[in-house]
């Protein structure tokens, strides 16, 4: 039986077993970083980071709480930044004096994260550090200092574990690399 992700993928870049290792080493180096922390908060980048955050969560064996925000600068189908960016969704608690960690799918051009770092500084959280599961530094175009990476990646368009192809195939367990040549029909 063929899958409907197939015609997309070109290659599978991350396999699934080897994502849940990583996701379990960066879990286990957040709980030694915060521990004796009462005041972590894990605050998910909608919708890509939820698979992540989700899964971490699990291997964080340090008291937690989680929100999420939904920020966006593209659009449905659109392959770069808009550099617009919008709070669609913001956090539903307080960040002030806590311990905050930004948890994201995939770092690209740095400009969104940016400025979602910008914003939740001025909010007064007592530490604020990113954990992303996707590193793409050829594409940066913004200074972020990224302190939990799970995996750097060259400048290729991937999807699954969270990450869309216009907003389906989050749900593969594993990250594969997009056919672009399957996209030139739609």
């Amino acid at each position: 039986m063929q899958h409907a992700y197939e015609k997309y993928l070109k290659e599978v870049l991350i396999d699934e077993p080897t994502l849940q290792a990583r996701v379990a080493e960066l879990g286990e180096l957040i709980t030694r970083e915060y521990a004796g922390s009462d005041q972590l908060m894990l605050v998910c980048i909608l919708k890509g980071g939820v698979m992540f955050m989700t899964d971490l969560a699990r291997h964080i064996h340090v008291p937690h709480e989680m929100d999420f925000m939904a920020v966006s600068s593209y659009g449905k189908g659109a392959r770069e930044s808009t550099r617009n960016v919008r709070i669609e969704h913001d956090l539903t608690v307080g960040v002030t004096g806590k311990d905050v960690l930004i948890v994201e799918d995939i770092i690209d051009s740095g400009f969104t994260l940016s400025k979602v770092v910008e914003m939740l500084w001025t909010r007064s959280p007592r530490t604020l550090k990113l954990c992303t599961l996707l590193d793409k530094p050829a594409r940066r175009q913004s200074e972020i200092a990224v302190d939990y990476v799970g995996f750097t990646i060259e400048d290729k368009f991937v999807f699954g574990y969270g990450l869309d192809l216009d907003e389906k195939f989050r749900n593969l367990p594993f990250i594969g690399v997009v056919n672009l040549d399957s996209l030139k029909d739609e």
